[in-house]
């Protein structure tokens, strides 16, 4: 089979969780991606919620035993040569849909080809065939190194745990359920006194209360920096429990941003301006408090947007007085105020 060289290599990646209008929960996962010449192969399905079969929250023995698939070391899960190459991120039932791909070898090279999208043990590639995508003819001693790491190496996984700083116990309980909920560890303090280095290590992020004044933000800051540990702070705007959960998620991804699909998000009046990388759904939800400190939210829009910068207007009704916007996609959360 011809076909030219292309690039793999892997690279870190999570699926967003949190807490969504109506009550559904989304669970967070992260996942190393699929780097196709440069580029995660994930941003090439532009309307997929899915994480790849290397989730760091699969047991050692199943990762090993991806990996080994992926060499090529085990038999295929599934009929004609095919490998799941990505899954439902909340039960990775094959039922629920998956991407597959014939792997084969030819020579020294690994080769992935017939792309589709699959929800049984058979492909049909003339109905659900992602055509125009692929073939990809990898090097072999590229492909097996990059893969190969991921048996070797040290443990690179994302610190999923957070620390809640703050004396509302009310609100922060709620938070802390909520992220738990999701697949985020959380632990709640007054402060970081007398807390071993060790354990701050631990954490990925900080989110402080809107009661913690700015002699005991810098207090934590202090430990943390005194620990080695380099974390984000996440002031929250508003308490919100699923608002403080999606700025929670923006704050622990910590991928560069050429990995990022949403890049941006701003949001006046109106309308909001949203900035994506890749083809991709957007999902955009309201939150506000009404003037009894009632909360409210709404979704209002859900939509595949094309690389670019966008404007995306807004029902007024569901952003007037103080009012928060999150963008979603798959993989990544951002969380604005929304201007006047």
């Amino acid at each position: 089979m011809s076909a030219e060289y292309t690039s793999f290599g892997l690279a870190p990646a999570t699926r967003a969780g949190g807490l969504l209008a109506g009550g559904d929960v989304q669970v967070h996962r992260d996942f190393v991606d699929f780097v196709v010449d440069g580029r995660p192969l994930l941003f090439r399905l532009s309307d997929l919620d899915a994480v790849s079969p290397l989730a760091s929250d699969v047991p050692p023995t199943l990762f090993t035993a991806q990996v080994r698939g992926l060499l090529l070391e085990t038999e295929a899960p599934l009929p004609a040569g095919r490998y799941v190459l990505y899954g439902c991120p909340e039960c990775e039932d094959l039922a629920c849909g998956a991407v597959t791909a014939v792997i084969e070898r030819d020579g020294e090279d690994y080769i992935w080809r017939n792309f589709a999208w699959q929800t049984d043990v058979h492909a049909d590639l003339e109905l659900n065939g992602y055509h125009g995508m692929g073939p990809f003819r990898f090097r072999g001693a590229e492909y097996r190194a990059a893969l190969d790491a991921l048996l070797n190496g040290p443990s690179t996984g994302a610190r999923r745990r957070v620390l809640l700083i703050g004396a509302r116990v009310a609100l922060l309980a709620r938070l802390a359920a909520a992220l738990r909920t999701i697949g985020i560890g959380a632990d709640i303090a007054q402060d970081t006194e007398g807390v071993p280095a060790d354990e701050l290590r631990a954490y990925g992020a900080v989110v402080f209360g809107r009661s913690v004044g700015a002699g005991e933000r810098d207090a934590v800051r202090r430990a943390f920096t005194a620990a080695g540990v380099d974390v984000p702070y996440v002031d929250g705007l508003a308490p919100i429990v699923p608002l403080l959960v999606a700025q929670t998620e923006q704050a622990l991804d910590r991928s560069a941003p050429g990995r990022r699909r949403l890049t941006a998000l701003t949001a006046a009046g109106d309308r909001a301006e949203v900035v994506v990388t890749s083809s991709c759904r957007v999902r955009l939800t309201a939150h506000r408090i009404d003037r009894l400190s009632r909360t409210h939210v709404q979704d209002l829009f859900d939509a595949v947007l094309e690389p670019g910068r966008h404007l995306v207007p807004l029902d007024v009704g569901a952003t007037k007085g103080r009012s928060f916007l999150v963008a979603r996609t798959g993989g990544s959360v951002l969380v604005t105020a929304v201007g006047r």
